[in-house]
């Protein structure tokens, strides 16, 4: 099958067609987040949409905020190269919303207001744990950010043929320029109709995606895996690598040669599995809902919409191996990020890469405005308001900073995410999630279900899980020491996985019970029960709490 015809006449469609459907996909996104800022008035608008939105709604604004340009671009690009360790990324992705619909999603709609840390102080002294709650937020935002940044740069890259560095940091640049507009102007109410919209869409075009995978192949998933290890067989950057090219239909091509990469992939699971359930930007979704059954509700639908997705991940992915091929996606601009876009366009010529881009554009764009309301608004309410001003601040204040921490925010994610072009999407937002999983999930989980857990026992495992997380990430082979590495010429490594979850992780439960046994008791013993009371029937939901 001749699959490198389209390669030849335009590696990358039509150029100016690409930017004039992205324009139009931007205009229509910006008229909707101007029409719903209108009616951004009090705080709660601006960080929750005024809990008005539906269960069903609201689902669909989760799988917008979940499904992000590592969903469709790095697993893809991680599948079409690695087969099936590729895979995992999916499954690591949809089994961790099982962990947050069971343990987290209802509870935590009844005890907060707006953000993770109105749980997590709950029972315990507010200003140490908002304090530490913050810092988790915006370095998982922080994190998930450079993920997004990295993905639009590799997108755009692909789409007008960028090859130089200066080019796509300006791609970047503008990119960020865009996501602060978006969260100033809408805040929460914009961003989740965005959401909404791109989570239909995204999903849709996957689904046309999907059909005309088997349409070009002419046959079903057998055909389809064959096709791929004869493209494999093919290929020169295989052929280099010196391994079978049936080595992509089987587990360990990526993490199984050694037993610190076998190691790697456990870390790697267990950051995935248990992140999600600590993301403070999916957590948030939990508030812009009136009540915790609607909660549930958008979990299901989240679910049915995420899990959807993600298996038609791994049809694409060894589509894009088998139509596209690895030479093709690694010489491409952003290397792995390029196939799926690559596919696109192999599927339906320049036009149907042109709209499948600006739908993942607005993902991008979709995810980017949510992850920064949720750092603003951690901002805002838990440094400025609860700890410098003690609760006094006036939520006309409390709002003007968090717009500050947008600009700020998106200015640090647009630097760190130049630094990132090169990696794998999917492989950065892994990063966000085993923070997430260090530094949040169990303080979250002894807040909701340990009588005991004190505010010693809280601040020693967000610190502690926060510091090893990114201590572990910062001297692993991701950042340094390695030809993948973020910083490809040094080497400061000494931390062989480069996934920290495996360590972190279990380091920050443990700070949460030593610290809980040495510390003072809070003497809250009365919120304690009130927290117990309404996580489990929502009653006095809206109540203020008195510390």
């Amino acid at each position: 099958m001749n699959t490198t015809h389209l390669a030849q006449e335009a590696s990358t469609g039509n150029p100016i067609l690409n930017i004039a459907v992205f324009v139009v996909f931007i205009v229509v996104t910006m008229t909707v987040v101007m029409r719903a800022g209108k009616t951004t008035k009090e705080a709660s608008d601006f960080y929750t949409g005024g809990a008005t939105f539906t269960g069903t709604q609201n689902g669909l604004a989760i799988a917008g905020d979940y499904l992000s340009a590592a969903s469709f671009l790095g697993i893809v690009g991680a599948i079409a190269l690695n087969g099936y360790d590729g895979f995992l990324y999916s499954i690591g992705f949809f089994v961790a919303w099982l962990v947050a619909l069971l343990l987290v999603a209802e509870p935590l709609r009844n005890v907060g207001r707006f953000t993770m840390a109105d749980v997590l102080s709950f029972r315990l002294r507010q200003k140490p744990v908002r304090m530490a709650a913050a810092f988790g937020t915006l370095f998982v935002t922080l994190f998930y950010l450079i993920a997004q940044m990295a993905g639009a740069g590799s997108l755009v890259s692909v789409l007008l043929d960028l090859h130089g560095f200066a080019q796509q940091a300006t791609v970047i640049a503008v990119v960020g320029v865009i996501m602060i507009a978006y969260v100033l102007i809408g805040g929460m109410k914009g961003t989740t109709y965005v959401q909404m919209i791109k989570a239909v869409l995204l999903v849709a075009g996957v689904g046309v995606m999907t059909v005309l995978c088997f349409v070009a192949i002419r046959g079903g998933m057998g055909t389809l895996l064959q096709e791929a290890v004869n493209t494999h067989a093919a290929s020169d950057a295989i052929q280099a690598a010196g391994y079978e090219p049936e080595a992509i239909l089987q587990p360990g091509l990526k993490y199984g040669n050694t037993a610190m990469q076998q190691l790697d992939f456990v870390s790697l699971g267990l950051s995935l599995v248990l992140g999600t359930a600590g993301l403070p930007h999916v957590l948030m979704r939990f508030y812009t809902v009136p009540t915790a059954r609607e909660a549930r509700k958008s979990v299901t639908w989240a679910i049915v919409l995420i899990g959807s997705f993600y298996l038609m991940t791994l049809v694409l992915g060894y589509a894009a191996g088998a139509l596209v091929g690895p030479d093709r996606i690694l010489s491409a601009p952003g290397g792995a990020n390029a196939a799926a876009p690559l596919l696109a366009l192999e599927l339906g010529g320049s036009i149907f890469m042109a709209l499948i881009s600006a739908v993942a554009f607005a993902t991008v764009l979709a995810v980017v405005a949510g992850l920064a309301i949720t750092a603003s608004a951690s901002v805002g309410r838990d440094i400025y308001d609860a700890v410098l001003r003690d609760g006094k601040s006036s939520e006309e204040e409390q709002v003007r900073v968090s717009r500050i921490t947008v600009v700020v925010i998106g200015i640090a994610s647009i630097i760190l995410g130049i630094l990132a072009m090169e990696q794998n999407v999917a492989f950065l937002v892994s990063l966000a999630f085993a923070i997430a999983a260090s530094a949040n999930l169990p303080t979250i989980l002894f807040s909701l279900y340990w009588k005991k857990f004190n505010t010693t026992g809280a601040v020693a495992s967000m610190y502690t899980g926060l510091t090893a997380a990114l201590v572990l990430i910062f001297f692993s082979p991701a950042v340094s020491g390695a030809e993948t590495a973020m910083v490809p010429g040094a080497d400061w490594s000494f931390f062989p996985l480069t996934s920290p979850g495996l360590v972190s992780i279990p380091l920050a439960f443990l700070a949460g019970i030593i610290g809980t046994y040495l510390g003072k008791p809070d003497n809250l013993d009365h919120l304690a029960a009130e927290m117990e009371v309404r996580s489990l029937t929502g009653v006095g939901v809206e109540a203020p709490v008195d510390h």
